[in-house]
């Protein structure tokens, strides 16, 4: 994909671990640091098994390393009639910020969309995530104030589930 920057790639399978640890960075940062269940093989399976489930994009820092990435996926808008993209996740280690990885990224994904025909590109960002928001608006993003989310998992989704 010659259109990528030096600084950012599709994800490939060798960068399983490093994208573990920062998804696990991202759950500290977003206070739920216990909260990931993710392992490299559960990883792995759904960004480069036979079905992918996701795709993932990483920049690179100044190092060649990898210090950030977008998760994201294909969604579907019955109204619009086409694709989208929903952004999973976006984490930029903190001493790479303020570098443009962030933005490299988005970029990316917002020229994925483009070149696909894809309606939208959405994501979720913590109401008290100031710093994400604002740098989301500078982009043009445009909350969507009048939307809640609601989720079943766990004990309730098996019981939606019938078992």
């Amino acid at each position: 994909m010659e259109r990528l920057s030096a600084r950012v790639r599709p994800a490939a399978p060798a960068d399983v671990p490093v994208l573990l640890q920062l998804v696990r960075e991202l759950a500290a940062y977003e206070r739920e640091p216990d909260a990931v269940e993710a392992t490299e093989p559960m990883l792995a399976g759904a960004l480069f098994g036979p079905a992918p489930a996701a795709s993932c994009t990483v920049a690179l820092g100044p190092d060649g390393e990898v210090a950030g990435f977008a998760l994201w996926y294909v969604t579907f808008s019955t109204w619009k009639g086409r694709p989208g993209l929903w952004l999973e996740d976006l984490f930029v280690r903190p001493a790479a910020r303020g570098t443009g990885l962030g933005k490299a990224l988005l970029q990316e994904l917002a020229r994925t969309c483009v070149e696909r025909g894809y309606a939208r590109f959405e994501w979720w960002v913590l109401d008290w995530n100031a710093p994400a928001i604002g740098f989301y608006r500078a982009l043009g993003g445009v909350p969507q104030d009048e939307w809640t989310t609601f989720r079943v998992d766990g004990d309730a989704l098996r019981a939606l589930g019938g078992g």
